[in-house]
Formats: C-alpha cells, sequence, structure tokens
C-alpha cells in the first residue's frame, strides 16, 4: 500500500539528485550496490548495541537509495531485466540485517526471547512473502496482493525502533507483532490468489 501512494511523491524529492548521478557517470546497480552496504553496516553496527535510534537514522538514510536507483532507470528509460533482478536481491540483504541485528539484541544485550523469536519469524515470513509472488510470476500469475508488503515491514520496523531508541515504550513490540501477524495474512492471501487462478486456469483447459 505504501508502494502505491509514496513512491511518486518521493520520486519526485529525489528526481534531482538521480539526474545529478547520471550526470556524473554513477550507475543506478552502483547507487542500490552502496544503498545496501549502508543499510547493512547500520544495522549490524548499532542494532546489536541497542543504538536504535542512531541505527534507524543511518539505515533511513540509506533506505532511500533504493527509490533514487529506480528514478535513475526509468530516466535512462533502462528495458534490461537485471537491474530489477539486483535490486530485489540486495534488499533481502539489507532486510535481512535490519531484523537479524534486532534479533541479536533482543537475544543477547535486551534479554528478550520472545521478540528474538519474533524477529526471525519476520525475516522468515518476509522472505517467502517475496518468493511467493515471484514464483507465482514465474507461473504466470500476478500475486501483488497483500496489507504488509517490504514497504509496510520496512517502514513499520524503523519508525518504532527509532522511536523505541527515543524511549518510547511498547511501541515496538505492538509494531513488530503487527507486522509479524500482516506478513503472515499477505502470505495467505498469495496462496489463495495463486490457488484460485491457478485452478480456475486448470478447470478451463
Amino acid at each position: 500500500m505504501l508502494n502505491r501512494y509514496a513512491r511518486a511523491f518521493f520520486t519526485a524529492i529525489f528526481t534531482p539528485t538521480a539526474r545529478f548521478f547520471l550526470k556524473i557517470g554513477i550507475s543506478p546497480d552502483a547507487v542500490t550496490l552502496v544503498g545496501t552496504l549502508g543499510v547493512i553496516a547500520g544495522a549490524l553496527c548499532f542494532y546489536p548495541r541497542g543504538s536504535f535510534f542512531v541505527g534507524t537514522v543511518v539505515i533511513t538514510a540509506f533506505v532511500f537509495s533504493d527509490l533514487i536507483d529506480g528514478t535513475m532507470a526509468r530516466i535512462l528509460e533502462r528495458t534490461d531485466k537485471f537491474g530489477a533482478f539486483w535490486d530485489s536481491t540486495l534488499d533481502r540483504l539489507g532486510d535481512a540485517a535490519i531484523f537479524g541485528g534486532l534479533a541479536y539484541w533482543f537475544a543477547r544485550g535486551g534479554n528478550q526471547p520472545v521478540m528474538f523469536g519474533l524477529c526471525l519469524a519476520i525475516m522468515a515470513l518476509g522472505a517467502v512473502v517475496s518468493y511467493a509472488r515471484a514464483r507465482a510470476e514465474g507461473l504466470g500469475v500476478n500475486a501483488n496482493v497483500g496489507y504488509v508488503e517490504r514497504s509496510e515491514r520496512l517502514v513499520g520496523s524503523l519508525v518504532a525502533t527509532g522511536l523505541a531508541g527515543l524511549g518510547v515504550p511498547y511501541i515496538q513490540a505492538i509494531t513488530l507483532w503487527a507486522i509479524a501477524i500482516g506478513s503472515f495474512v499477505t502470505l495467505v492471501q498469495r496462496v489463495m490468489l495463486v490457488r484460485k487462478v491457478l485452478l480456475k486456469g486448470e478447470a478451463v483447459a
């Protein structure tokens, strides 16, 4: 849902930056790589130490590269499929670093085994939700449905973690539970949609 309503707004903001990068010879793939490395560094350097606010600020700064590289590709009218593959693959690494960093803190410094398990569940569900869509597309089905996609997982977890770093109580736990439940519901939605479309196709055939 955030993809539909927020992407156009932020694309307009970052278009001048995208044009500048292209002008000086930086490629969209390079921006994707640097952005992902920044997210991973921010997540693994700060979250395992419990530095939630600073870590969130660093991660957020690099997360915007995901919008910049896409804008650069559109300006170039890029039609090759490698850019999309590269972007999606590195997104998974960034997500794993974010929730892995949180999981480490909850397991060690935070001593919160339930929250540790919750972060692992979100990592697993996020990966499977993305895989379900990709596998469906391989079967010719558009499974781009669901309440909690990557944007919701990312924005929700970063906002809640940043606020937790500022001392806001309960917000992180409530949000992570909501993300986990929403991700599971999204997975069920995609499975049911693919089942319906494929069984209908087999019946017609």
